[in-house]
């Protein structure tokens, strides 16, 4: 048997590495950010509030779409250098 892994499987667990590192993005964000962390980051002022209010209403909105955009472009890489592109 050899130790390297199919193609195939080299492909899923780059998936699942990027996928897992969006969730942990996604997560710190919204639940860290928002609500946990929102006492530490309520002394600090941007866009007219504090910083903890503004990633609950509006950072977390903009994270996600950014994670989306970010998650798109590496699948992108990651097709190519795995020769699956379209």
């Amino acid at each position: 048997m050899s130790d390297e892994k199919s193609p195939a499987a080299q492909y899923w667990s780059a998936n699942l590495r990027l996928i897992l590192g969006c969730l942990i993005v996604w997560a710190f964000v919204s639940y860290g950010c928002a609500i946990l962390f929102r006492p530490l980051l309520a002394g600090i002022q941007f866009g007219g509030t504090d910083l903890g209010f503004w990633f609950a209403q509006q950072g977390s909105i903009l994270s996600f779409i950014v994670l989306i955009f970010f998650y798109a472009w590496k699948m992108n890489k990651l097709d190519k250098k795995f020769d699956l592109g379209e």
